[in-house]
């Protein structure tokens, strides 16, 4: 299978907002890079909306509209002002993210053990409505069978420790970690998705070692190499390595 790459918007919203001013544009950009053959746009809006606003999701949604073939996934923190708008915008997933709202960035995955009653009844109001549901997780073989019994349809594969390790033989132990969670994931039936710091030196052995993986989320690092390439030449380099 063909693992879709979801170009993430967030640092793009980030960049924009250090000024009162509409660039860079959200909606430019997700146009360039889904005509350069990305497969969706991920949003991650936060309560203080400080990168992407609540008005930026029904935008992109309108853009979506003219790419059928394209996904759009709305990730947050399951508060009530989140799960409306998701409601609302009518996503095709939504990935579900345990972040406190201060944090600078999602670093972890859900604690199922303790938590897990609390995401069933949100995972199920969310497919109730029609939702794809993802929930983002650690790199932990035992956590499938948890996210399973909730009602999930996929995992998000949490990969920062992976990505962002620049010793290599730690990042190969790393990645060893990711590729048996998602074996687990696989076994129980759950579609796997993966993001957090990916760049194409991380995200093409990755693919490599998980044939399965059906999304890949990427923001920080591919709009990095935006800044040298271009979004439409950087989309299609980490496509590239999408193949594996």
């Amino acid at each position: 299978m063909t693992t879709v790459l979801s170009v993430n918007l967030n640092a793009v919203a980030f960049l924009r907002n250090r000024r009162d001013l509409p660039w860079p544009s959200m909606t430019d950009l997700a146009v360039v890079a889904l005509d350069a053959g990305a497969g969706g746009i991920t949003v991650h809006p936060r309560p203080d909306e400080r990168h992407t606003r609540r008005t930026d999701v029904y935008e992109l949604k309108a853009v979506l509209a003219d790419y059928p073939q394209a996904e759009f996934n709305v990730e947050g923190y399951p508060t009530d002002d989140f799960l409306a708008l998701v409601e609302d915008v009518r996503p095709h997933q939504v990935t579900l993210v345990p972040d406190d709202p201060a944090q600078a960035t999602s670093d972890h995955g859900w604690d199922l053990k303790d938590r897990g009653d609390e995401v069933e009844a949100i995972v199920g109001r969310l497919s109730r409505a029609g939702h794809r549901v993802a929930l983002f997780i650690d790199a932990d073989a035992e956590v499938p069978e948890l996210a399973a019994s909730t009602g999930a349809h996929r995992v998000e594969l949490y990969t920062g420790p992976y990505a962002g390790c620049l010793e290599p033989a730690q990042r190969a132990l790393e990645l060893d970690k990711l590729v048996a969670t998602a074996d687990a994931a696989n076994a129980v039936g759950l579609a796997v998705n993966a993001g957090h710091d990916l760049r194409v030196d991380t995200l093409r052995p990755l693919v490599a070692r998980i044939p399965y993986l059906a999304e890949v989320s990427i923001g920080h690092g591919l709009t990095a190499d935006c800044l040298t390439y271009g979004m439409a030449e950087t989309v299609k380099r980490y496509l590239r390595a999408c193949e594996g």
